[in-house]
């Protein structure tokens, strides 16, 4: 998005536990040092529990917490299903259907605001994970029309996952503006050899390579990341 001077990002992963969340808060952070008002979108969210009386998911806290732009919770996350489980079964568990539509006109209300100019927006476990029958959240950033970030999860079948999201991303016509390597898994073996094969195949930048953290703050990890091609 780069629209008057606002830009943002879709952020998706190669697998749900990747770090998706702490990349998105990290990305909120590095912006608002930049000096950049800053707004947070996590469009769906499955696994909450009730804070003072409010259905919440932690993950959409967090992103929250690193907008400046003082967001309510459900301006944050418009759609919060209670099931620790992939959206489209959560909803039909709860009877609460998810749409793109639906989902497109939330957003617009964060998009739209005119004293924002970088917006994040997280997905949900991976790029096609289904919304309902029909529809999947790669459906849900082509209606929204921003750059994705793909945050790769480093452990083994990584470099499948993260070619094969690669070429899925691009087959919709959205541009990938780099990829985050996420070291989730402090015992991976020729850790090195695959972040060298991934740089070598995904032909955008690296944005940042996450350490596996002792403390893994938005603040800690935001150290690690570059943002300028996301500024637009």
């Amino acid at each position: 998005m780069s629209d008057g001077g606002r830009s943002g990002c879709f952020v998706t992963g190669t697998d749900t536990g990747v770090g998706k969340t702490l990349v998105a808060a990290a990305l909120l952070h590095r912006a608002g040092e930049r000096g950049l008002r800053t707004a947070a979108l996590k469009p769906v969210a499955a696994g909450a529990r009730l804070l003072q009386g409010l259905l919440v998911n932690d993950d959409a806290l967090l992103l929250q917490r690193m907008s400046n732009s003082y967001q309510l919770y459900e301006e944050v996350n418009p759609v919060t299903l209670s099931a620790a489980t992939v959206p489209h079964i959560a909803a039909r568990q709860e009877s609460q259907p998810v749409s793109v539509a639906g989902l497109v006109h939330h957003c617009r209300v964060v998009l739209d605001r005119d004293d924002v100019n970088f917006v994040v927006v997280e997905g949900a476990d991976g790029w096609l994970v289904p919304l309902n029958d029909e529809e999947t959240l790669a459906d849900l950033a082509v209606a929204l029309q921003l750059p994705v970030v793909l945050v790769v999860g480093m452990k083994p079948g990584c470099l499948n996952h993260a070619l094969l999201t690669c070429q899925a991303v691009r087959a919709r016509n959205l541009p990938l503006a780099g990829w985050v390597a996420s070291c989730i898994d402090p015992q991976m073996v020729a850790l090195a050899e695959h972040l060298a094969a991934l740089d070598e195949r995904i032909d955008v930048p690296c944005l940042g390579v996450v350490d596996h953290l002792e403390d893994p703050t938005p603040e800690n990890v935001a150290r690690a990341l570059q943002i300028d091609r996301l500024l637009g």
